[in-house]
């Protein structure tokens, strides 16, 4: 059954549109087997698949794992091989902490993944810090990239690279990112102390001191559970590592820019300067839609995707 802490996916700012969930018994379809492999260093990722065809891979933002995609998968297992994994340090994977954990180890893992199953070029689809991790991906491997389906990646240094009168505001948001949000939660998880490090970032992106001790204990529970990548990223690693503008104008795999109308207003200042960067995609603004638009309009978010697929693929073949 679904968990119960939908509530919390309200507020999380980079996790995917809900908390991690079991793959519904409720589905038409039988829940499919868990596998797993070995990516190297002893590194293990666990992962599902439906369907044949062209390969699609599905990538989980933070507090998440590869169930999120159930509704999807299932969707897009009609036309393509549907594969959902879990990212490093998200459940059910149980590896060993190692330094300099980010968005950028996470795609060296992916690329790993892709080669480790024979996959050959694949196209991606991340939402939040799944989106990061692809275009970490279709940076250091774009030989592995038929094409990106991205949903507010936060891509937060791009606010120190805003052209024209946006730069002042831009640096601005960086700065206080890092202020409010970005060191309460490094001081914390430096600690120990998973609480305060969830206070201070669902505090900051609420912007409401309590909202954490507003939470009912079984979900401030279940979102303890699954902060396990930031034990590592948050003591040893980077949360929003670098990624130089001029990698991403040479991006040149198509990109599927999705956005939510009624988002965090950086993550909308983040997508504008990737659709002014990327050389070759179309951006989507979703109407009524928050960060948390998978969950919110999951039909509407997976036609886009599928459409957007079958035109890269008659762009191919013509």
């Amino acid at each position: 059954m679904r968990r119960q802490s939908s509530w919390i996916s309200v507020v999380l700012l980079l996790t995917l549109a809900a908390l991690p969930l079991a793959w519904s018994a409720q589905s038409q379809h039988e829940p499919p087997v868990v596998r797993k492999v070995t990516v190297g260093d002893g590194v293990e990722l666990h992962y599902v698949e439906l369907g044949k065809g062209e390969p699609v891979i599905f990538v989980h933002g933070s507090l998440s794992d590869y169930s999120y995609w159930e509704a999807q998968v299932n969707a897009f297992s009609a036309s393509y091989r549907a594969i959902t994994y879990s990212r490093r340090y998200n459940t059910p994977n149980h590896n060993r902490s190692r330094p300099g954990y980010s968005a950028a180890v996470d795609a060296d893992d992916l690329a790993a993944f892709i080669e480790k199953l024979h996959l050959g070029r694949v196209h991606i689809v991340g939402h939040s810090y799944g989106a990061y991790t692809a275009l970490f991906l279709a940076v250091k491997h774009p030989e592995l990239v038929r094409s990106l389906v991205l949903a507010e990646a936060p891509v937060v240094p791009l606010l120190n690279h805003l052209p024209g009168d946006q730069a002042e505001a831009g640096k601005a948001t960086f700065a206080d990112i890092q202020l409010r949000m970005v060191r309460p939660m490094q001081a914390a998880f430096q600690k120990g102390d998973r609480a305060a490090g969830l206070r201070a970032f669902m505090g900051y992106v609420l912007n409401d001191p309590q909202a954490w001790d507003k939470m009912s204990e079984p979900a401030q529970k279940e979102t303890l559970a699954n902060a396990g990548e930031w034990d590592v990223m948050m003591t040893t690693g980077e949360l929003f590592p670098a990624l130089d503008p001029q990698a991403i104008r040479k991006i040149e795999a198509p990109v599927l820019l999705l956005s939510g109308e009624k988002s965090y207003p950086f993550l909308k200042l983040i997508d504008e300067e990737l659709a002014r960067l990327l050389p070759d995609n179309r951006r989507i603004v979703l109407q009524g839609a928050t960060h948390r638009m998978w969950f919110e309009q999951p039909e509407v978010c997976g036609k886009a995707a599928l459409d957007f697929l079958s035109r890269a693929g008659m762009r191919r073949a013509a």
